[in-house]
């Protein structure tokens, strides 16, 4: 299993427009933050997790050239709304591309998409093709079981995703007890870790490093970073096992 960052930034990306902080200033390359999402390949498929709106920046630095499924975390606009551009490869591979989501997102993406469901829009330069999936329970994608994690985003049930020796899970406020036993001494932890000041939806970065105390994995990662946190010059001490992610970071987990 082949992870990468394709974005590890809040719904605001870093830089921020209008803002001459530090960290929006600087130079640095991990500070230059796309909104959040992930790619993960396994024998050869490439799942994304999440359509941000910088999707087709992503995926070119990336050099992706073909996708084989998408899950999404939940129906907020910096989650969803590069959706059209994976177009694209309904064109190059020729198939529609399994989506799965829960309920709620699923209708979303239906409302805000619904010229891709509509038989009468005229096809122009293409329409994105999905499959819709509603993800109730766990369920089996390319021969790999993925189990949701339910977690909350401010008072909106969202969720995460877990693999056998990973997980991704981004957005969230409180992670409920079944949750964390779900996740417990997992291989690698991806939690979001919004500032360092308390936020309504998503937690702090000292919440999530108390929460990956509880977890205990044995690596984990922060991502959904805002512009308060300079890559280059932490103001706080991460344990050993946890580290900032950054955009186009790359690692792999063996079976």
């Amino acid at each position: 299993m082949k992870i990468t960052f394709l974005g590890t930034g809040t719904s605001y990306g870093v830089p921020v427009i209008g803002c001459e902080c530090e960290v929006c200033r600087s130079s640095s390359s991990r500070n230059k933050r796309l909104r959040s999402s992930l790619l993960i390949t396994i024998d050869s498929k490439n799942i994304l997790i999440d359509t941000t709106p910088d999707i087709r920046a992503q995926l070119l630095k990336t050099k992706i050239k073909h996708l084989d499924a998408i899950l999404f975390t939940h129906y907020h606009a910096d989650h969803i709304l590069g959706l059209d551009d994976v177009r694209i490869f309904n064109r190059i591979q020729k198939t529609s591309i399994p989506c799965f989501a829960l309920k709620n997102t699923i209708d979303t993406i239906k409302t805000i998409f619904e010229y891709a469901f509509n038989p009468n829009t005229p096809e122009g330069g293409g329409l994105p093709q999905l499959t819709l999936n509603i993800v109730k329970d766990s369920f089996d994608l390319f021969g790999t079981q993925i189990t949701p994690v339910p977690i909350l985003h401010g008072n909106l049930s969202i969720i995460g995703f877990k693999w056998k020796n990973f997980a991704y899970v981004t957005d969230c406020s409180f992670m409920p007890e079944d949750s964390k036993k779900l996740l417990y001494k997992i291989n690698t932890l991806v939690l979001n870790g919004l500032r360092y000041r308390p936020h309504s939806t998503h937690y702090s970065i000292s919440e999530s490093l108390d929460v990956i105390k509880q977890i205990q994995p044995k690596r984990a990662y922060l991502t959904h970073i805002s512009h308060d946190v300079d890559h280059e010059n932490l103001k706080i001490n991460l344990p050993d096992n946890v580290k900032i992610a950054y955009d186009r970071l790359t690692f792999k987990i063996n079976d």
